[in-house]
Parts: C-alpha cells; structure tokens; sequence
C-alpha cells in the first residue's frame, strides 16, 4: 500500500498547475500524481513522426494522455475571459477567476512563455465589423504559446516540481473507495492499492467516463451538459491573415435563420495543421499551430460548432456525440475530407477531384461526402455560418475551401461541487475539464492553481503527515 496525503489523478492542465502550486507553496503533504498517458518524452503521436498515414488507436492516445493532457501537444493557447471555456468564475467569481488565469499567464510567460504575443480583442475593429454581418466577437486576452514552445515550457515545469511530486505515468486507477478512518484507498490497473487522505479529479475529458463512475459510486450529483459538433475547416491562411495578425484566436458566434440556432468559430490556428486525435476509441478531428515560423504551413484552420443540448427521454449528449463520430469512422476509416464546393453541390469529393483542389490538406484524410455523417440540421447551420463568415473574410466560401469531420467537442457531466471545487464527500475534489466546471486550458489550469493553494494552507497547518 502507496501512502501520501495528496493524490492528483491525471496529469493534465489542471493536475500539472495544482503540483505546481503545491511545490511553490510551503506545506507538509506527501504527494503523488498519476496519469495513464506517458511521461512528456515519450509522448509521440505515430501520424506527426511520419511513421504511419492515418490514426492507428495508440492506447492510451499520446495527443490526448500524459503529462500536460490534451493540451501538451495542441497550440498551446491560453484565453483569459470568463465569456467562454468554462465556467469557474461561477463558483469562486469572476474578478478571482480572472486574477487566477492571469497568475497562470504570469507562471507560463516566467517558464518561457514570455516572448509569446499576447493578443487581445478590445481595440480591434473586428467587432464592429462582424456586427454589422450579424455574427458577435467574443471579449478574450489569448496568449498563444505554440505547440512547440509549449512543450518547452512544460518541460520546465516538470523539472520544478519532479523533486517535490512523486509521478506515476502508464498507470490506469480503476475503483476508489472511502475507508472507515476517512481516508481513500484507490486500485490501479496493475492491481497496485494507493491511500490518500485527499484525493483530486483532474482526470481531463478522456477521463471523463471513469469520473462519472466514481460520482456514480459516492452518489455524488452530475449534471448533463452539452455536445458540439461540427467540422474543421482549412483554407488559405491570406484568407484570414487580417483578422489572425490582429487578435489571433477569434471566438465568433452567429445564429443563424434557418434553424435559429448557434454556431460558433473555435480553436483558430493560423499558419497551422490539421491532426488527429483518438478519445475513448474514436478518431475526430482537431488543430495545432506552431509559433516557429519554420514549422509554418500556408493554410489557417478553425472548427464550426453547434451545439447540442438534449432533454426527456434522452439526455446523453455525449452519446449521440460519440455515435455521429463513429459513423465517420466507419465510412471513411478514420476523418472524413470534403470540397465545400462538393458539399454544396451535393456530391462526395474524389480522390480525382481532390487533385484539382487548390488548397493543399495538412492532413491525410479520406475524401468522402459529410452530408452521410453529420445530420442535415447541423451541416445547413454550418454552410450558412461559411457564408456569413465570408462577408468578414472573402474567401471562406470558395469552393476548394476544405472540411474535414468530424469535429466533436465533448463536455464532461458537470459534477456538483462546492466554492472550493469539492464533492460531497469530504477530501474528494473535482476540478478541470474532467469535472465539466473548465473547458478550456486557462480555466483548468486556473482551477489547478486555487484547489492548490487550498490544499496547501490544509497541510501548511498539519504537523504530520501520513505515515508510511
């Protein structure tokens, strides 16, 4: 039996800033973090290394699992706005949510982050100007880090707290359970038992599933929350080089008039590529940009989203999510790549058609017709969020502009904790993506930071820890 006061399972955004909190702050608790992805080094996507055309279902994923979770090999942007990614700000407010994403900042530009741009949206036109298309720019400061510098930086996070945090990494937890002295006794997969006396969910969204178990365990109340789905479009990056060079990361929502419903830009990468990823044994789609002009491409990328909430008699979104993803799978063995020109017209891009395409894909994906995938309500949202987009960037609308799905966004059940991200069982902490409180890589780290300095003022006033 493993004994430590702390145990942060999932090595993610959230976990990776609460150890480093808790190696900062002066305090007495033995820690252990664990993840079942693999250790920062180690972590190579088989796709990125050329050793392999298409998703192959590494398990665990090496884009989604390990050090840094999900948000080690992405771009590596960091918005600080309580106006989207998540919703911290409704548990500790919102100027202590803001102050908390702007102490990340300030960790991340001190571990090498600081010649990275930060870019803002107040004093850009841009808002005025997609007002007056109908479509509504989101308020954010974003910094972003790169994929390649944000790897560097943590790297030097790691080496900060490796000499303070025991780390576990190829390691699966499986069941927990509350033990008669109130502490918490966890198995692995390797049969290993690990005690605790607090024990922290930062398990991110592919550990999604295994939360809800544990909620599911201790009757610990969740709250269904949505599904987005959608498409990553990829066109070329002068198309968008007015708005890209002015704010970067621009979040905009448009309803459209059809349906009445929302669709919103997400994930904007400018000069950047479209990857793969595997959640839970199904290959969607997602973006990385690099901030090394060198690993430049010529295209810019972004996913449409729509999202998805549903009520009685069916309530998982996640489900009806994962079940429109793996229709893609099937059809196209993995990510599906359509024309939007073919779209339009009602017909499936060809391997033929492809070849006269002028906007070259960054990522190897099987040409097919989205129209068999994604539902007719959802693509007509897309189509005419493309159009009112291209009145704000000409261009967007061209017939070799690319699509590639599906993309699908999945938000973790909100699990029901209190202002200091605790369940009702006591010691039991749920934080980041994995609790459906953050959505997003400044949120989660932000919620690392505060569920960290909590901790540390408990065991900054217990004189012993636990014992061996």
């Amino acid at each position: 039996m493993k004994k430590y006061d702390i145990i942060v399972a999932g090595a993610g955004a959230s976990g990776v800033f609460l150890t480093y909190e808790l190696t900062k702050l002066d305090n007495k608790a033995r820690i252990l973090m664990i993840d079942k992805g693999a250790p920062l080094e180690k972590r190579n996507c088989p796709i990125k290394m050329g050793l392999v055309p298409t998703c192959i279902m590494c398990n665990p994923c090496h884009i989604m699992n390990g050090y840094g979770g999900a948000g080690t090999l992405s771009d590596g942007k960091y918005n600080i706005t309580t106006q989207f990614g998540g919703d911290l700000h409704a548990y500790v407010g919102r100027e202590e949510a803001l102050a908390l994403m702007e102490y990340v900042d300030e960790v991340l530009c001190s571990m090498g982050g600081a010649d990275a741009k930060l870019y803002s949206t107040a004093n850009s036109n841009l808002k005025t100007v997609a007002l007056r298309n109908n479509l509504h720019l989101l308020d954010a400061k974003v910094r972003h880090l790169g994929t390649d510098r944000n790897v560097l930086i943590l790297e030097r996070i790691f080496e900060y707290i490796n000499k303070r945090i025991d780390t576990e990494f190829g390691v699966t937890l499986e069941a927990v359970k509350k033990l008669e002295d109130g502490t918490f006794e966890i198995t692995s997969d390797k049969g290993e038992k690990y005690q605790c006396r607090d024990l922290v969910l930062a398990a991110g969204r592919s550990g999604s599933k295994w939360i809800g178990e544990i909620c599911d365990t201790f009757g610990i109340k969740q709250k269904k929350n949505r599904v987005d789905i959608g498409v990553r479009v990829e066109l070329p990056a002068e198309v968008f080089k007015h708005i890209t060079d002015d704010v970067y990361e621009s979040k905009i929502v448009y309803k459209t008039d059809k349906y009445n419903d929302m669709v919103r830009t997400f994930c904007m990468n400018p000069y950047g590529e479209v990857v793969a990823e595997n959640t839970n044994g199904i290959v969607t789609v997602n973006g990385h940009s690099y901030s090394d002009p060198k690993l430049h491409t010529e295209n810019t990328n972004f996913a449409l989203l729509v999202s998805n909430k549903f009520t009685e008699p069916f309530e998982d979104s996640n489900e009806y999510g994962e079940s429109i993803a793996r229709l893609s799978n099937m059809l196209g063995g993995g990510v599906i790549l359509q024309r939007f020109g073919d779209l339009v017209k009602g017909r499936r891009s060809s391997e033929r058609r492809m070849e006269k395409c002028f906007t070259r894909p960054t990522l190897k994906a099987t040409p097919g017709d989205l129209s068999l995938v994604i539902p007719k309500r959802q693509l007509d949202n897309i189509i005419e969020m493309i159009y009112a987009l291209d009145k704000i960037a000409p261009g967007t609308a061209n017939e070799d502009t690319l699509l590639y799905g599906v993309e699908v966004k999945f938000y973790n059940s909100k699990v029901d904790v209190d202002y200091h991200l605790e369940t009702s069982v006591k010691g039991l902490y749920a934080l980041g993506d994995g609790s459906g409180v953050t959505h997003s890589l400044s949120q989660a780290s932000a919620s690392g930071v505060y569920v960290g300095r909590i901790l540390a003022q408990k065991y900054a006033e217990t004189k012993n820890g636990m014992e061996e």
